[in-house]
């Protein structure tokens, strides 16, 4: 049976199938979204707040991480609250809210990755132009770029999946409203849409992934080349924290994306969609504070600055 009109709401199975693991992945969810939005919200403060921090890298950085904070709030509330009861529905209009800020954020931060990429590229192939080239009208430039791509993909990708007959029983087998799970509802003939999906995908994912491997070869030869056991760790130290963060990213999206039209697959690509939307915002900031000394540096400027206003107070009263 097919509904030729617009729904009322769908229901987000998710892993209803599974009570238990709801209740697990419940509190799962709920520390790393604290945590994702203490991490996120650290990393902009300090990347404000910190002279040391002035600089295209961290602009990009907070940029990210401002991306990853709205990403996460798109989905994670809805879905701590599916999670916890049993009431498992969204309306037709939140669903196309969800589906149009996830296709925009997704593919905003598709692009800016690999503004961050090249970003890198000159820093360690040009260092000696890099002021020059990376200047901060630039900057903002490339940052707007890469949020008008994700708007314009949005604007193009969200009308015809949410035009596709959906079949009356309206279960979306997933945990938010993602143009996979919504072509699968579909009871209609879904060619144009899978083929429309393949082709953003290849903009949108295969498109900046190669960029950023372009970007990533010429940097591995620039760093062969050198003979300085401390400018070899500088280099690696600049790009590691980024590759990983790439490496997060568009293997999950990838995964959710481009996986093979068979239940098995789509089962699995539900926990890749989890660790896309929960994961990657999470491990994002703790893989650039974990592994950045200028960031643990700035953190320990700001607490001992908290510190020190502390013991001034306390003396002065």
């Amino acid at each position: 049976m097919v509904n030729h009109s617009f729904p009322v709401d769908f229901l987000l199975l998710g892993f209803s199938e599974h009570p238990g693991l709801e209740r697990i992945l419940f509190m799962v969810v709920s520390i790393s979204y604290l945590l994702t939005l203490v991490g996120n919200t650290l990393i902009i403060l300090l990347s404000m707040l910190d002279p040391r921090l002035h600089s295209p890298m961290y602009f990009f950085l907070s940029n990210l991480s401002f991306l990853d904070l709205c990403f996460t709030t798109s989905c994670v509330p809805q879905m701590l609250f599916h999670l916890w009861g049993p009431r498992k529905t969204i309306s037709f209009l939140g669903c196309s809210v969800q589906l149009f800020i996830f296709l925009f954020l997704g593919t905003t931060e598709c692009v800016l990755l690999t503004v961050m990429a090249f970003d890198r590229y000159v820093a360690v192939c040009q260092p000696l132009h890099y002021a020059t080239i990376i200047h901060p009208r630039l900057c903002w430039q490339l940052v707007a770029m890469a949020w008008v791509i994700g708007l314009v993909e949005s604007v193009v990708q969200t009308p015809p999946t949410l035009r596709l007959p959906f079949c009356r029983h309206r279960r979306v087998d997933d945990f938010v409203c993602e143009v996979p799970a919504l072509i699968h509802l579909s009871c209609g003939d879904t060619t144009y849409s899978e083929i429309q999906m393949a082709v953003a995908s290849v903009f949108i994912l295969v498109v900046p992934l190669s960029l950023i491997l372009v970007s990533y070869g010429a940097i591995a030869r620039a760093v062969l080349r050198i003979n300085s056991a401390v400018a070899w760790r500088k280099a690696l130290g600049t790009c590691s924290s980024h590759l990983i963060v790439v490496t997060l990213f568009y293997s999950s999206g990838i995964a959710v994306y481009l996986q093979p039209k068979n239940p098995y697959a789509q089962k699995r690509g539900k926990f890749f969609g989890l660790f896309y939307a929960v994961g990657t915002p999470l491990l994002n900031p703790l893989i650039y504070t974990l592994r950045n000394k200028e960031v643990k540096s700035a953190l320990r400027r700001l607490l001992g600055k908290d510190v020190d206003s502390r013991e001034s107070r306390g003396n002065a009263a």
